[in-house]
């Protein structure tokens, strides 16, 4: 009898542990922060009556800010502009560290020589965390850039931020040298179509 119940309990722990470990959440989509302080994506604020953020016709409106605002997936985008200019990031960090101010003054400089770019900040960080937390983080990071980039004379209505949090790893390891490569932020040139 006692081998039964040994037996029983011992199978019913496996079962749980598959059906607690073997469930992959569908990824939320990124936040996207448009410049008049507008922002689409899941991030739990402004939901509507239907659940879902906004009404679909647009950034939903979250306080401040005024001017005219645009969608970065409307715009041409570059991606090779600024690939060599990514900010990397400490762990749970989104101060940005002396040395990776130059890349922000070199991205300053090439949006006030063209006063039509527009520029997109993807804040990504590493696998550790929750995904949530992770969106966050990714967020904080793009505003700190976009904040840097302000202080540097590019006005803050050219540029909108993005968080795919631990979405899209630069390196797939589980290592921290890959962990360091993740905890960045990129930079998308914009033109219009």
């Amino acid at each position: 009898m006692n081998a039964f119940k040994f037996t029983s309990s011992l199978a019913l722990a496996v079962v749980l542990s598959f059906v607690a470990t073997g469930c992959k959440h569908k990824t939320p989509p990124p936040i996207t922060r448009f410049p008049n302080g507008g922002m689409n994506g899941n991030s739990g604020d402004n939901l509507g009556d239907s659940g879902k953020l906004g009404n679909g016709n647009g950034p939903v409106p979250v306080g401040g800010g005024e001017g005219a605002t645009f969608n970065p997936d409307d715009m041409a985008q570059d991606r090779s502009a600024f690939a060599a200019d990514t900010v990397y990031f400490d762990y749970d960090s989104s101060t940005i560290k002396g040395g990776e101010q130059s890349k922000l003054t070199a991205i300053a400089s090439a949006l006030q020589s063209d006063a039509s770019a527009k520029l997109l900040v993807e804040g990504y960080c590493d696998e550790r965390g929750t995904e949530e937390y992770n969106r966050s983080l990714g967020e904080r990071r793009a505003l700190a850039a976009r904040e840097s980039l302000a202080n540097a004379g590019v006005s803050a209505d050219r540029v909108a931020t993005r968080s795919y949090g631990e979405d899209r790893a630069a390196d797939p390891g589980h290592t921290p040298a890959a962990w360091a490569k993740n905890r960045r932020d990129e930079f998308v040139l914009l033109h219009p179509k």
